[in-house]
């Protein structure tokens, strides 16, 4: 690793985005400080335990917590008074109307100005509406007595690649409008960005719509190829293949173009939504983000529609395999997963669902709770034991390389509805299933 000038920061907020950030920070050599409210978090994470699964956090974040450049702690105070950048990485929830609730954000905005020392840069990290740094800004100054400058600085971390992304990012975004502050954050970042270009540098307000651009951008590709997938089972036609005839298109890209049962997580749904409202409050009609977010809460229950059309005697008294409960592989998150929005429907139509992932039980129990047909499973095998169907939610790696001899003699059934087009249909259709994905041909088809 080349030299590093080092830069004391401080992260406000251990989620997702805070702590690997935090971690990766200080990983480049840079004296790093995360904050958060929850004593027993901080206790935890003290010794050395990580509160969320990321591949790749935990060797990471015991290094650094052991070499000392990297402290976990409650002292807001003592955190912002030594630090030259203090990051906001705090949760902007969707409200009811879909506006981002910012009341974390501005909560520690009014408590810092009294805390900074010496020139700092505030950096908002957390995905916040157009006009959210002038508020900062504002609330800072009412009883800041030290030089300080605001920026935005969106991230753009994959979760399941999150400190892969914040190792190795394609493009790091800078917005302020204060050059002392712009040049402390290239230094920041100097240690993992190979060429100059790779920063893109604006004013702040561009910078926060920029994340929400590219994430509502995304969120349209995948969108986008549901609905040629959707018309794929109409035309008797496959949308892999479809998806293999356009993605080369330097102009339309590979990335995004799975089909399947919609996206979720903490980024796509809520910052849509967001979007949206802020069109809304600035009187326009934004009719394709409307049309993404109809488009995606109808693709979630796609499987569902699908169950439902093969037994045609309805789904009360059947057992019903679910491998995935993530909204994708990689991550325990489950905030606004497919399956999470499924079982709810499932259990009211009366079936029993048998659920198995990897590592996102935990969570997804501390949402749905308690019910008595709502089963979780130990392993992939034992969700599928004499269940009338298995379903298959998220595209984890263990559920591509199953025994599928194993499943077909587990099943009541051999019947595999797959949500995330793991598999063949030829293949599935010579290994004995009667097999149903999004969009794919059955047969020779296509």
């Amino acid at each position: 690793m080349r030299e590093v000038d080092t830069v004391r920061v401080t992260i406000i907020g251990t989620g997702y985005v805070g702590l690997v950030t935090g971690v990766c920070l200080a990983h480049s050599g840079h004296k790093v400080t995360c904050v958060d409210i929850d004593a027993s978090k901080v206790a935890r994470m003290q010794q050395g335990e990580v509160p969320i699964y990321e591949p790749g956090l935990e060797p990471l974040f015991r290094t650094v917590l052991a070499n000392g450049t990297l402290t976990v702690t409650t002292d807001l105070a003592a955190a912002v008074k030594t630090a030259e950048v203090v990051f906001l990485a705090l949760p902007t929830p969707q409200g009811a109307d879909g506006a981002a609730d910012l009341s974390a954000v501005l909560a520690v905005a009014d408590q810092l100005g009294g805390l900074l020392a010496g020139f700092t840069v505030v950096v908002t990290k957390s995905t916040v509406p157009v006009g959210t740094g002038d508020e900062v800004a504002k609330r800072i100054r009412r009883t800041a007595t030290a030089d300080f400058a605001v920026a935005s600085n969106p991230e753009f971390l994959r979760e399941g690649l999150a400190v892969e992304d914040c190792l190795h990012p394609d493009r790091i975004v800078i917005g302020t409008s204060s050059e002392p502050a712009r040049a402390l954050l290239h230094k920041l970042y100097a240690p993992v960005v190979e060429r100059e270009s790779q920063f893109v540098d604006m004013n702040v307000r561009s910078a926060e719509l920029t994340k929400y651009a590219a994430n509502s951008f995304l969120a349209m590709k995948v969108s986008f190829i549901n609905e040629i997938a959707n018309l794929s089972e109409r035309l008797g036609t496959d949308v892999e293949a479809v998806r293999r005839g356009i993605g080369p298109d330097p102009r339309i890209g590979e990335k995004f173009l799975q089909a399947g049962i919609g996206y979720g997580g903490s980024c796509f749904p809520k910052d849509v939504e967001a979007l949206l409202y802020t069109s809304k409050t600035h009187d326009y009609d934004f009719k394709l983000l409307e049309s993404i977010v109809i488009i995606n809460q109808s693709q979630k229950v796609r499987l569902i529609q699908k169950l439902e059309s093969y037994f045609e005697v309805g789904l009360a008294g059947k057992r019903l395999a679910l491998w995935g409960l993530a909204f994708k592989p990689d991550t325990d998150d489950v905030r606004e997963s497919p399956a999470l929005h499924m079982i709810p429907l499932l259990l009211e139509k009366g079936a029993t669902v048998v659920a198995y992932d990897p590592h996102a039980r935990h969570t997804a129990e501390s949402v749905l709770g308690q019910h008595e047909n709502l089963v979780y499973a130990e392993t992939a095998l034992e969700a599928t034991q004499s269940a009338d169907a298995l379903c298959i939610v998220t595209e984890w790696d263990e559920f591509r390389t199953a025994d599928l001899n194993a499943v077909r003699d587990s099943l009541a059934e051999p019947v595999i509805f797959d949500g995330r087009n793991l598999f063949e249909p030829a293949d599935m259709k010579t290994a004995g299933f009667h097999y149903e994905a999004i969009g794919r041909a059955s047969d020779e088809q296509g």
